[in-house]
């Protein structure tokens, strides 16, 4: 299994030269937690990462101005990513090493091709090494017994 089996295609991005409320509305609307941040839209290279952390402890918490730019709080360096063509355990090792919980997935090219994070891994790595369909899961299964203190359903 290869990271582009597993990762989140075309992922939603934003520019170093975006207003930092904007990247701050797209994440909220999306449900996510981090986005790429890519040096223009026709390269897509990926020059940083882009955390609700980062808006919350670099922006908010030091009370900059909501005219902040992307660029001003982003993670520039290292910018840990792997390639479309690597294999799966590849990546969580680097994700492992790193200690980082989302990586960019990077064509050959370096352009931005989607985004790997500890969920997709266990969503998709999982349930595949497993043979597992999806919902099929130790977390599905019904316990044939509850114990003291247990929730009754």
């Amino acid at each position: 299994m290869l990271a582009r089996d597993i990762m989140t295609r075309d992922p939603m991005w934003v520019l170093p030269s975006d207003p930092i409320w904007r990247a701050a509305e797209l994440m909220r609307y999306h449900g996510i937690g981090c986005t790429p941040v890519v040096s223009d839209e026709s390269s897509r290279r990926v020059v940083g990462l882009l955390t609700d952390r980062d808006i919350a402890t670099r922006c908010v918490a030091r009370k900059h101005s909501p005219n902040c730019r992307v660029a001003d709080h982003m993670t520039a360096t290292p910018i840990h990513s792997v390639l479309v063509t690597d294999d799966a355990s590849r990546v969580m090792r680097k994700m492992e090493t790193a200690r980082v919980r989302r990586v960019p997935v990077l064509t050959a090219d370096g352009a931005l091709a989607g985004i790997v994070s500890q969920g997709d891994c266990v969503l998709r790595v999982n349930v595949r090494s497993l043979g597992l369909q999806k919902g099929a899961g130790p977390s599905s299964a019904k316990p044939e017994h509850a114990g003291p203190g247990s929730a009754k359903p």
